[in-house]
Parts: structure tokens; C-alpha cells; sequence
């Protein structure tokens, strides 16, 4: 299939935000549900996390396809960061993370760095060489270890994301489930 037959015949649901206010009543679901048909394409896509833990697109109507864990890399610096006393739960949150790196000895930082070297992902990598889809390791590893706490805290930050389970949800207008 083409890339503009593609574009014809895929939408794609980047996110759904609700208030916190107006949570828990059915809004989410009601959302999806009635925007399926409207998209004007045959089929939408949904990457979401939040999926994981609230099926309101299932119950609008779209069909989990697959779930993609997260990297063994993302997995391996989180696990290095919280033997250094940092909370996994908050990886996401640049400011945390550079707070508790502040505190860190230098010996402490530079375990931090190796466990970035030795677990290099594509997207840690992406953050030094955006300009290049893949970089080079020896660059990379030269690049973290010569990175400011800033840097290393984005990297973090980048870990705390991939950490997280995405789910993968579809829907064919052919096809619908009505179970909402």
C-alpha cells in the first residue's frame, strides 16, 4: 500500500484527554465511540498507555492488537537508577530526576553513565544525534560521558517514557464491535 493510499484509509487517535473532573463517568468512551465514525477513513489506529489500565477504547468499540513491552535497555537504567535511590515511578519527571542527580556522588553519576553506555537504546541515542536516524555507540558513549547532569536527566527522563507499556488498539468501520 502506498503512503498516500495510507494516509486515505488510516486515522490515527494520538490522544484522548478528559478533566479530571469528568473522569470515570463513561466521557472517555463516549468520545471514541462517536468520533469512530466520523474519522472518514475505514480504519483508525490508537497507540496508547493509559489503554493498559482503562479499556475505554475497547469499550468504544476498537479491538486491542498487541501490547509492546518495554525495551530491556529502558528496563536495565530504571532498575540502575533506583538502586541509586531514585523513584522508577518518577523517571518521567526531568526535574525530579535532575534533583536526585544533584545529590549523587561523582562516583554514583558516573554508574549512571555506564548503565546509559552499556544499555544504549535508539532513542537515547536520537537525543545526541537527531540529525542521524542511528548514531554511532563510540560517539554515544563519548557523548554520556561528557554530558552535563541536564543531559543525563533528559536521558533518564527519555527512560522513564519507554518504561511504559504501550498498547495498541484498532478499529475497521467493516467490522465494528458494539459493546459500549
Amino acid at each position: 500500500m502506498s503512503m498516500k493510499e495510507m494516509n486515505e484509509k488510516l486515522s490515527i487517535i494520538t490522544r484522548v484527554v478528559v478533566h479530571p473532573k469528568y473522569r470515570t463517568i463513561g466521557l472517555g468512551t463516549k468520545l471514541v465511540k462517536e468520533t469512530l465514525p466520523l474519522a472518514g477513513t475505514p480504519y483508525v489506529e490508537m497507540p496508547a498507555v493509559m489503554a493498559k489500565y482503562n479499556p475505554f477504547a475497547e469499550k468504544a468499540g476498537m479491538q486491542k492488537i498487541a501490547e509492546q513491552p518495554p525495551p530491556k535497555e529502558a528496563l536495565a537504567v530504571a532498575e540502575t537508577s533506583q538502586k541509586l535511590g531514585l523513584n522508577t515511578q518518577l523517571l518521567s519527571s526531568e526535574k525530579y530526576v535532575l534533583s536526585k542527580l544533584q545529590t549523587l556522588s561523582e562516583k554514583e553519576i558516573q554508574t549512571i553513565r555506564d548503565a546509559l553506555i552499556k544499555n544504549c537504546h535508539a532513542r537515547f541515542m536520537k537525543y545526541f544525534f537527531c540529525h542521524m536516524p542511528f548514531g554511532r555507540k563510540q560517539d554515544y558513549a563519548k557523548a554520556v560521558r561528557e554530558a552535563s547532569l541536564e543531559r543525563l536527566a533528559h536521558l533518564i527522563k527519555v527512560c522513564g517514557f519507554l518504561r511504559q507499556t504501550k498498547v495498541y488498539l484498532f478499529w475497521n468501520s467493516d467490522n465494528p464491535i458494539s459493546k459500549a
